[in-house]
């Protein structure tokens, strides 16, 4: 069963007012979590459903049916106010009233906006969407359809970048004096310019020698990504399974596991012998075709519908995952990947990833 107080707030609401209204408003400047099912504005009046002052019903009286909602438009980020709102639906819809839902995933997460659309947006409208949020300095994802958190699902993350804020190769050949050398190649790799398969062969041969020390050095100061421990903790409530699937070291994999309660990892293991790292890798390695596995694997294991399997992560080698599950979303990723990629969050926590789901 989910646990209703898990799912946040959620309010509801038709949504058309001009401009030169909005210019006069101060209402929802910003979206703050909401402490009521209320919305106030000072000398002008908004339409919420009727163009007479009323008060709100609840949210069911609302909401389109579901069968005509065919898209949604998920708006979230430090901007996003009242003004800003207004502004995007005029420019997008200006003769419709567009059904609105004001919610808030988690307690830790600011308001967010869900455009709740009964017609598809077209390419040329989805490019002015993304457009206009950028200007007005919004995170935007457009939606056909979206994993639910009313049942249980699967979340793959790729380690390096996504779960943790630092590329552990990187920090691994810099104690071992390779540092510039690795993280050029590195760069190259997630950019998709190299064969990520022989770039990391490539790499870990410069470790060569190295005490096997360092590993501890790397993992003592490795900074998680801001909201993973949320986000994980959240989804598990949920009945989600919860996995990393990295072309990194099962060194690392292995500590999250432990740490977040994670269903499984994936990721190569170096070879140690007599404390000192060998330059070798035991194995197969896991690169982006065993990642895009990983996804079905999982859901398969534990009888989950693809419609509810999500993968993130932020270099090139993760494209084959994200298009493996049913939401594959780029965070913080090299334009390469946002642009294959059906979700973008290009800054803010991991914990946004709450946004795009129902």
């Amino acid at each position: 069963m989910v646990n209703p107080a898990s799912i946040g707030i959620s309010l509801s609401f038709f949504y058309q007012l001009s401009l030169s209204q909005v210019g006069q408003t101060t209402a929802l400047l910003p979206l703050m979590p909401l402490q009521t099912y209320v919305l106030q504005c000072q000398e002008q009046q908004m339409l919420l459903h009727s163009a007479m002052p009323m008060p709100l019903t609840p949210a069911e009286a609302f909401v389109l049916p579901d069968n005509t909602i065919v898209a949604s438009v998920r708006l979230f980020g430090s901007g996003l106010s009242l003004s800003v709102l207004a502004q995007l639906l005029q420019a997008l819809w200006p003769d419709t009233a567009i059904n609105c839902q004001l919610y808030q995933p988690h307690p830790a997460l600011d308001v967010a906006v869900k455009l709740q659309l009964t017609q598809p947006l077209s390419a040329a409208q989805q490019l002015q969407l993304a457009q206009l949020a950028a200007e007005l300095q919004l995170e935007q994802v457009y939606l056909t359809t979206a994993p639910s958190l009313r049942h249980p699902g699967v979340l793959v993350m790729d380690m390096d970048s996504t779960a943790i804020q630092i590329e552990c190769i990187d920090e691994i050949a810099k104690l071992a004096g390779t540092g510039e050398q690795v993280a050029a190649v590195t760069a190259r790799a997630m950019n998709g310019e190299l064969d990520f398969a022989q770039s990391l062969v490539a790499r870990v041969a410069t470790l060569a020698g190295a005490p096997e020390t360092i590993l501890r050095q790397v993992l003592d100061a490795v900074p998680l990504m801001p909201g993973l421990t949320e986000l994980v903790a959240h989804l598990q409530q949920q009945h989600w399974q919860v996995a990393i699937a990295s072309g990194g070291f099962t060194y690392f994999t292995d500590a999250l596991k432990q740490r977040l309660g994670l269903t499984a990892t994936f990721a190569n293991e170096l070879e140690i012998i007599d404390g000192k790292l060998t330059g070798k890798v035991l194995g197969d390695i896991v690169d982006a075709t065993t990642k895009a596995q990983v996804v079905a694997k999982l859901a398969a294991q534990y009888g989950i519908a693809n419609s509810q399997t999500v993968a993130i992560g932020d270099g090139a080698n993760d494209i084959p995952m994200l298009n493996a599950a049913s939401l594959g979303v780029a965070f913080h990723a090299k334009p390469k990947v946002q642009a294959q990629a059906k979700a973008a969050i290009r800054q803010g926590s991991l914990l946004q990833l709450l946004y795009l789901l129902d």
